[in-house]
């Protein structure tokens, strides 16, 4: 395990890294991804740094932007926990949407068996996540816990290209097909807290 942080901006390109590292950060800016930071350590979360940044909203910043973090437990390789969801006020549909699409993604290329997570935030609903391809994974008291299963077949992302920002500040249109090269198809100039 690398001791250090790494920024990956195209994950067709960076699929080696994002197979061997177990903790993440994915960064979506306007519904497009920015970066997907590896992590050397994983994402801690408690509940009162949830609810410091639910009361001060300034924290996170302004803007169309989401950070999701993920972890690979140690004893479960074959899993992904979906451990922390935060977002700027300004925060679209569309940009939380295509966080989950690239963790869809990340678990295709790990080749996990599931992706499991503890929904802490109650204005995000059954129905939500249903639509999405999670279902409830056992009755816990007052925990939502949700597993969404893969067992060797993933889900074609509704829009199967990934907007990659480029650092020149413009970004590249990227096909992002089953285990096929990424191929350059153009350029272009291009208040939800909680955990999940």
């Amino acid at each position: 395990m690398s001791l250090f942080f790494e920024t990956i901006t195209d994950p067709v390109a960076g699929q080696s890294l994002l197979r061997h590292r177990p903790y993440g950060m994915i960064e979506i800016v306007a519904g497009h991804l920015r970066r997907v930071v590896l992590r050397p350590f994983p994402k801690l979360v408690c509940w009162p740094q949830m609810k410091l940044a639910e009361s001060l909203p300034g924290l996170r910043g302004a803007g169309d932007t989401c950070w999701l973090y993920y972890n690979q437990p140690r004893g479960h390789r074959n899993y992904l926990a979906l451990k922390y969801v935060v977002s700027t006020a300004d925060a679209s549909f569309r940009t939380v949407r295509r966080a989950a699409i690239v963790l869809d993604e990340i678990a295709r290329i790990k080749h996990s068996d599931a992706i499991l997570c503890d929904v802490a935030n109650s204005r995000i609903s059954d129905n939500l996540l249903t639509r999405w391809g999670w279902e409830p994974l056992r009755p816990d008291g007052w925990r939502r816990l949700f597993i969404k299963r893969f067992y060797g077949t993933y889900p074609q992302p509704k829009v199967d290209r990934l907007h990659v920002e480029s650092p020149e500040g413009g970004s590249e249109l990227r096909a992002c097909g089953p285990g096929g090269p990424a191929s350059k198809v153009e350029s272009a100039t291009s208040h939800t807290t909680g955990a999940f």
